[in-house]
């Protein structure tokens, strides 16, 4: 067993109560592996890594993954709780929600799924890719020595296929729905704590806002053009009758605000702008409620985003707290950049899509 220093074994040993004494023994070996490796992290790459190449009875590690009794929710909540403390001891928690594909193939892969591949397409090339659909939840904090925001993820849940499902009987969950588990899941971990989540278009769903912002969770996504905005309901008079309304009069659609000449702009400038530097934007902001007929309705904040040298197109942010501050809206948004970022660093340094695992339980544990 390596010896290591007494602060790196310190974080590490938080994990161990997750484990009886033997599965953490070989537990530890795979950490410390996984860290320590370059390039594939399978399981002989790891024991290799610790100068266990000869060991006979390799299967006791195979068995952490495949077959061993331990949570790993339980090992998310333990990470949540170091980064917090580190990381972000006080103010407001930045959460970042998005989803990846993992490329596997084979027979034995049960929850692959046929998806959009969104690294290799575009908005004008369609690329499908065979694999694992995964969701994750990142933690996005400044990391003082790298000056720069990091999206650290501390839980990751495989959103299997909806063929899988049919399958075996279950009923298909929508990503929406499976998002809506896994930040409700951390707002129970943070309790007393504000909680803000920045996602994409994916995300910009009236029944997954309604949902989060019941719990305390403000939502920061995409808002489309079009989208049907109104004023809120007027007061209900004394005596009326009947269902009492939701909405009041009809606003403009974005896309119409966009071309008005009478739109005021303010001029911001807004650093990190998408892991670059500073950029110079206009923008301009209101309130409204989002409905939906059948759908929950939403007080939001909506933000106007455009380029004053036309570098990119026009955007429209929504956020479920309608008293937030426009540029904090923007400046949180544009963290949302750091997700991608790591899920391309994960692949290129962290060994994912390396895996040899098979079994359900064993793919369920490695990838987060």
């Amino acid at each position: 067993m390596p010896v290591l220093p007494s602060r790196f074994a310190a974080v590490i040993l938080h994990f161990a109560p997750l484990f009886c004494h033997r599965s953490w023994r070989h537990a530890e070996v795979l950490l410390i592996g996984a860290i320590l490796a370059p390039g594939t992290r399978t399981v002989a790459s790891l024991l290799r890594i610790c100068g266990l190449m000869r060991e006979r009875h390799f299967v006791n590690y195979h068995r952490v993954l495949n077959r061993a009794a331990w949570s790993a929710r339980l090992a998310s909540r333990l990470l949540l709780q170091l980064l917090i403390e580190t990381f972000a001891p006080n103010g407001p928690v930045v959460l970042g929600l998005d989803d990846t594909i993992e490329r596997r193939r084979g027979k034995r892969i049960a929850a692959k799924g046929i998806y959009r591949d969104p690294v290799r397409s575009s908005h004008g090339h369609f690329v499908k890719a065979s694999g694992l659909r995964w969701l994750s939840v990142m933690l996005l904090v400044p990391i003082p020595w790298a000056e720069r925001i990091w999206a650290l993820p501390f839980l990751t849940a495989l959103a299997p296929s909806e063929r899988h499902n049919r399958e075996h009987g279950r009923r298909h969950k929508k990503l929406t729905e499976w998002g809506r588990q896994v930040v409700l899941q951390a707002r129970r971990w943070l309790p007393g704590r504000d909680l803000v989540l920045v996602a994409d278009s994916s995300f910009a769903a009236l029944d997954f806002l309604a949902a989060l912002v019941g719990h305390g969770v403000v939502c920061i996504t995409r808002l489309r053009l079009d989208a049907a905005l109104y004023d809120p309901a007027p007061p209900r008079l004394p005596g009326t009758v009947g269902r009492p309304r939701t909405k009041g009069k009809r606003l403009p659609n974005l896309s119409q605000v966009l071309i008005d000449a009478g739109t005021v702009w303010q001029h911001v400038l807004v650093p990190g702008w998408y892991g670059g530097g500073e950029r110079a934007v206009e923008l301009c902001s209101g309130t409204a409620v989002w409905r939906h007929a059948g759908l929950p309705v939403v007080p939001i904040r909506w933000v106007l985003v455009r380029d004053p040298l036309g570098r990119f197109d026009p955007q429209a942010l929504l956020c479920t707290d309608p008293n937030q501050d426009p540029h904090q809206v923007l400046r949180w948004f544009v963290q949302r950049w750091q997700l991608e970022t790591t899920f391309q660093e994960t692949r290129a340094h962290l060994g994912v899509e390396s895996q040899r695992q098979w079994s359900d339980l064993a793919i369920a544990r490695t990838t987060p």
